[in-house]
């Protein structure tokens, strides 16, 4: 009799999704004494252990002579590699998630456009619909181009011209509560849509944990 092929149920096929998700972003930074510095990539001595460590050119310029640095974290997990990217500081890895989101953009070419213009350029750009300019960076086509003004420019102008590049100060119970939401795969817009109306409905009086609890409920 032939042999009755298995199926993965799609149950199961989401645990492995969120478990790489989770995976990806399990070290936040890695704060140590800085072994070896080149242009592409750093080994930062934490604890011992040696971290091997790809870098932009952007973040090369910004760590300076110093003995000693920390650097915002992004682990890319394939099946048989497990990679390491760092930035000098939160808003750079925050756009360079964004980058990678669309369709074409691996790593590898985030991180060249990171390299070839600065974060503020990149954003400027994509904001602007500056197609040329984007194009003009190694590895990206004209279509390549055109897809990122299309499918980040909304979002970029939505989050405002210093969301991604610097680091929020002073932020408020709804983004705290947006953030999170998102982090668990909901799109930011109707995560903001409910947050709004809880609020609405609560008259602004709720922790970040009930606002997400409720939140939850209607998502």
């Amino acid at each position: 009799m032939p042999r009755k092929r298995l199926k993965t149920k799609p149950r199961a096929l989401f645990h492995v999704h969120v478990n790489i998700y989770r995976i990806a972003f399990m070290y936040a930074y890695i704060d140590g004494k800085l072994a070896h510095k080149s242009p592409s990539y750093v080994v930062i001595d934490a604890g011992g252990v040696g971290y091997h460590i790809n870098i932009s050119l952007n973040t090369y310029a910004k760590l300076g002579s110093s003995e000693r640095c920390k650097l915002f974290t992004w682990l890319h997990v394939k099946e048989d590699a497990h990679t390491l990217y760092g930035f000098a500081d939160e808003g750079e890895r925050r756009l360079f998630l964004y980058l990678i989101s669309v369709s074409g953009v691996g790593a590898s070419t985030g991180l060249m456009m990171l390299s070839a213009i600065t974060p503020e350029e990149i954003q400027a750009a994509i904001v602007g619909g500056n197609v040329p300019l984007i194009q003009r960076i190694k590895g990206i086509g004209p279509k390549t181009a055109q897809r990122l003004v299309l499918e980040l420019q909304d979002k970029l102008k939505k989050n405002g011209p210093d969301t991604l590049i610097a680091v929020p100060v002073n932020r408020t119970v709804k983004d705290e509560a947006i953030s999170a939401l998102v982090m668990l795969g909901f799109a930011r817009n109707a995560a903001e849509k409910v947050i709004d109306q809880e609020l609405n409905k609560n008259g602004g009086s709720l922790t970040v944990e009930q606002l997400i609890k409720f939140a939850l409920k209607s998502l």
